[in-house]
């Protein structure tokens, strides 16, 4: 999991450029990009090399203001809670859960830290014993954006909606078809078909699993002007807030899911 691509710009891909990346991105689901000077259009030019873009929820359903395919990221002495700092995936309650994401980090704290997580979920479903992956064989998940919400301080208004969906515990991968362990703390709400307590129980067992697997972690440390591409089907990530009262900016575009994620059979 992670690779560094050197002396490639982003803003100047040529189609056998973009193959190439794409290849890199298949084998190691996670790729570094330095020195990157991008517009935001570049920025998002860059994620249509991979699919479509995603309209985020927060700008789509609840007026948010800016362009609905970029996700801004301001981090500062001010700010109450810190984007993605739990472990997570993004958006997985949508329906069809976004394939990737592309984080580009302007401005870098000034003392130093806001290193990103990574967590190789494969890899963290083959370190599960075979009898809890059997037990976890067939079971779905509530995934609900307005848990994810709450963490923010934010309640939906009357009118308002958001995206939820129920999603395979055990997954395979849309394009690859690997297995991949799919539930997060930032969305996930339940295990369908079990007692509440047994779900709660479950699911804290799993997160603990997600967090405390350090050999299945990687762990990308910042520059001004980087940009990250990771797979969001196959990596959960977390956003360490170890920089206050530092300021962190940056933006993410995030590319549509291939399709729905289907139950390991």
């Amino acid at each position: 999991m992670g690779a560094e691509v050197h002396d490639v710009d982003l803003s100047q891909l040529t189609s056998d450029m973009a193959a190439q990346i794409q290849q890199a991105f298949d084998d190691h689901l996670l790729l570094v990009f330095r020195d990157q000077q991008l517009t935001r259009e570049q920025h998002k030019a860059f994620g249509r090399v991979f699919g479509e873009l995603q309209q985020h929820p927060a700008k789509v359903h609840l007026g948010f203001p800016g362009d609905p395919e970029i996700f801004d990221i301001r981090i500062t002495r001010d700010t109450k809670v810190a984007n993605g700092e739990v472990w997570h995936t993004d958006l997985s309650c949508e329906p069809i859960p976004p394939y990737a994401s592309a984080l580009y980090i302007t401005q870098t704290p000034e003392g130093g830290g806001g290193d990103t997580l990574f967590a190789n979920m494969h890899a963290l479903y083959d370190a599960l014993s075979p009898p809890i992956q059997q037990l976890l064989k067939g079971l779905s998940a509530w995934h609900d954006g307005r848990q994810d919400l709450r963490a923010y301080g934010l309640e939906l208004r009357e009118g308002q909606s958001y995206p939820a969906a129920e999603q395979p515990v055990i997954a395979q991968h849309p394009r690859t078809g690997r297995t991949i362990l799919f539930v997060n703390e930032a969305f996930t709400v339940r295990i369908n078909g079990i007692a509440v307590a047994e779900s709660r129980a479950l699911l804290q067992m799993l997160y603990r699993h997600i967090e405390s697997q350090t050999r299945c972690h990687c762990r990308v440390q910042w520059q001004p002007n980087t940009l990250v591409l990771w797979d969001n089907h196959a990596l959960h990530h977390h956003a360490v807030w170890d920089y206050y009262p530092h300021t962190r900016v940056g933006e993410r575009v995030t590319v549509q899911g291939i399709g729905p994620l289907q139950a390991l059979r």
